[in-house]
């Protein structure tokens, strides 16, 4: 896997139409146990919206010709990150990358693939913090980003009928 066949390609706003299906098949194989659930099934809806945003981030890992994991987000709106919420006191530096999707396919998962990817997301990025949810029931996901620099400073459930989230918080760069 971690052969010369493996690529991490950087996308953008512009390049939505061309990476939409394979974000979208990414999502569907590595969440193929809880494709079930209605809030996963509306993952194409999100993809439109983050993808929407100007300032969308992307990278996409292939193994060859074949994707296999991808992370994204976008800059939040200066002074509307809602993030500051769950603080008594905004850092002096709070420029944000919202840190949206990561996903990697059952046939790289647990191989170190995450971490590259949240890496090659974020190492180019600008912002003083990145955020991010991590559903509550995953502990050890959440343990995997504080062992990357993020802390929990929150709990939130930013839909009806979505998962409660822990609100993630990290300084970039990543330790």
């Amino acid at each position: 896997m971690n052969g010369p066949e493996l690529v991490i390609r950087r996308f953008a706003h512009e390049d939505l139409p061309q990476i939409r299906q394979s974000l979208i098949d990414i999502h569907t194989d590595a969440y193929a146990d809880a494709m079930d659930d209605q809030f996963n099934q509306r993952f194409p809806w999100f993809v439109d919206h983050w993808g929407g945003n100007p300032g969308f981030a992307c990278v996409i890992a292939f193994d060859g010709q074949q994707p296999v994991a991808f992370a994204y987000g976008a800059p939040a709106t200066p002074g509307r990150e809602w993030w500051r919420e769950h603080l008594a006191e905004v850092p002096a530096k709070h420029a944000t990358f919202a840190y949206s999707e990561l996903a990697v396919r059952t046939t790289h998962q647990k191989t170190g693939m995450a971490e590259r990817m949240t890496r090659a997301l974020l190492e180019v990025r600008h912002e003083d913090l990145a955020v991010l949810l991590v559903d509550t029931e995953h502990p050890r996901v959440r343990a995997l980003y504080e062992s990357w620099g993020f802390r929990r400073v929150g709990v939130r459930q930013p839909f009806a009928d979505s998962p409660l989230y822990d609100v993630m918080l990290a300084e970039l760069p990543l330790r």
